[in-house]
């Protein structure tokens, strides 16, 4: 009775967990925008100048050629609609896919909040399901 417990317990926890397909697929999303988001700059003020505040400046959208996110902060509160390349071309294939992107300011292991973001990426997939990923980006200077 032992090993049929164990195997019903498995049987039941696969039978309820979220489409394997859907989960990988959101999985690489997350990751390729925690990717993005923390290979921007980070500083005390804004590459285009002035003091650099929380989410984007005027202007600013992620896949403008002339204004476009060039801060760690910039893409918080982004949602993406549907996979869209950074260039701005959708993936129709992933039009059924959500990304969400909050950047926090985050202190770690002695340094302060004021010099350090953390990054967390949301992904929903069609059938509602959310897997998040979180990364930290420091100001080091």
């Amino acid at each position: 009775t032992r090993r049929s417990s164990a195997l019903g317990l498995f049987a039941l926890t696969t039978g309820r967990s979220a489409d394997p397909l859907l989960v990988r697929q959101s999985l690489a999303i997350a990751e390729s925008v925690l990717q993005e988001v923390l290979a921007q700059p980070v500083g005390s003020a804004d590459p285009d100048g002035g003091d650099d505040g929380q989410g984007p400046e005027a202007g600013e959208t992620r896949g403008s050629t002339t204004l476009p996110f060039d801060h760690v902060n910039d893409y918080h509160g982004y949602v993406m609609d549907g996979v869209v390349s950074a260039d701005g071309t959708a993936v129709p294939a992933l039009a059924g896919y959500q990304a969400r992107v909050t950047v926090v300011p985050q202190g770690f292991g002695g340094l302060p909040a004021t010099y350090g973001w953390l990054v967390t990426v949301t992904a929903t997939a069609p059938d509602g399901s959310t897997l998040a990923l979180q990364g930290f980006r420091a100001r080091l200077q």
